[in-house]
């Protein structure tokens, strides 16, 4: 133990000599190491960040959470596109029929999407987001307030002209949060009266855009909007510890109950599981750390052959000095240790100078993307590993070659 620690602290001491007497060479073969990592580390980190942000909020659409649609969210089977668009848009009273034919049913609402402007005196918000939605929606997708209320049962029932709208579009029109209560605002020339505001949720890339939006009942929307031109969908969610599986052979079978299709007759719907949108956004992603691998590795193997040479020629100048160890009792796997222990630290050296740099990258693109891009500690773990491994295969040849050094040929030379 005592010995490995000596030669450990002896490769450091001769690092950081050669890095001092040989500035130009060694940083350059440094700089080969940090790069590598620098694109390695960077990209998976970046990517890894993204992945993970657009995973949260797929799991924020509903755990155990089926959407059904007439179009499948996955990519599904290869159907052309007039097959899909072909098929019968979801119908309203389709969720009441659900919720009472299914045993596995907690929640199921029925949901329609379209854009309108929106406006209040001279604001006017081109385009907005309207959400169209029933009663069980909060159930499904709990919404949180930053001041107000949600719909009572009474207003979802007589279709009261209530809406509540989204923390940006209230900055926008009203200037402020609490000043958009009690406000009306002009939708396809009804109006509107905000009885609530959702509290800041922040961009969003997949689900729902809480914060450019304005809510309001399923039987008021009828007298703005065509359900075959809002993207209808119906939202269903399992009772506690039903599986999504389960939920899904059932809803199956209700739904062509529901529309009468023979045994012979394929799907006219599709059931979108939240596990599966998120695999199918996992696949993608693996291609892109395949892709920004490969191109680190490429510059890594540059690094590496930089270390090779920096070991050969320092091999080469410490010649004698190997000579003079062997002589005095040096054994052929100390010399290889210390040679290979330089490698290794030169290449961590590298990593570490690549790590600062993705540390900043972080700090850059933290701002413009809106999410937090940070650098775990799992892939640290992973440059470490990587740069020890690099080392090894950079200075295995020329830690070889002064192993295996004739003592006496090495003094002389």
């Amino acid at each position: 133990m005592l010995k490995s620690l000596s030669i450990f602290q002896n490769s450091i001491r001769l690092t950081f000599q050669e890095l001092r007497v040989n500035k130009l060479r060694t940083g350059l073969s440094l700089t080969g190491v940090a790069f590598g990592i620098f694109c390695i580390i960077g990209v998976l980190t970046t990517v890894n960040s993204l992945e993970q942000n657009i995973q949260d909020e797929v799991k924020s659409l509903g755990s155990n959470t089926i959407y059904i649609d007439k179009w499948d969210y996955s990519g599904g089977p290869n159907k052309p596109f007039w097959k899909y668009r072909s098929r019968p848009v979801m119908k309203n009273e389709e969720a009441a029929l659900i919720k009472q034919r299914s045993l596995l049913t907690g929640e199921a609402t029925y949901l329609m999407q379209a854009t309108a402007n929106i406006s209040y005196k001279d604001e006017v918000i081109e385009n907005g987001t309207v959400y169209c939605i029933n009663e069980d929606q909060i159930g499904i997708q709990p919404i949180q307030f930053e001041t107000g209320r949600y719909f009572s049962s009474n207003e979802f029932t007589n279709g009261t002209n209530n809406g509540i709208i989204g923390f940006t579009n209230a900055e926008d029109l009203f200037g402020s949060a609490e000043r958009a209560l009690g406000k009306q605002v002009d939708v396809k020339g009804k109006k509107i009266t905000i009885v609530g505001v959702i509290k800041k949720e922040g961009k969003s890339f997949i689900g729902w855009d809480y914060d450019k939006c304005i809510m309001i009942n399923n039987k008021y929307a009828k007298q703005l909007f065509d359900p075959e031109q809002s993207n209808p969908i119906l939202i269903v969610k399992g009772k506690p510890d039903v599986t999504t599986d389960a939920l899904t052979q059932e809803l199956r079978g209700i739904m062509r109950q529901i529309r009468k299709l023979s045994p012979l007759q394929e799907d006219n719907f599709s059931l979108n599981t939240v596990e599966a949108f998120s695999k199918a956004i996992s696949d993608s992603f693996v291609t892109i750390n395949i892709v920004g691998s490969i191109i680190g590795g490429i510059s890594l193997i540059v690094g590496m052959f930089g270390i090779a040479n920096i070991m050969f020629v320092t091999v080469k100048e410490r010649t004698p000095i190997i000579g003079l160890k062997k002589a005095i009792g040096a054994k052929r796997k100390t010399i290889l240790a210390e040679f290979l222990m330089e490698a290794a630290i030169l290449c961590i050296l590298g990593g570490a100078i690549g790590l600062l740099l993705v540390y900043i990258l972080t700090l850059i693109l933290s701002g413009p993307l809106e999410f937090p891009v940070h650098l775990s500690a799992p892939m640290i773990t992973t440059t470490f590993i990587i740069c020890l491994v690099i080392g090894v295969l950079a200075g295995i040849i020329p830690a070889s070659r002064a192993a295996k050094m004739d003592p006496v040929k090495a003094i002389r030379s």
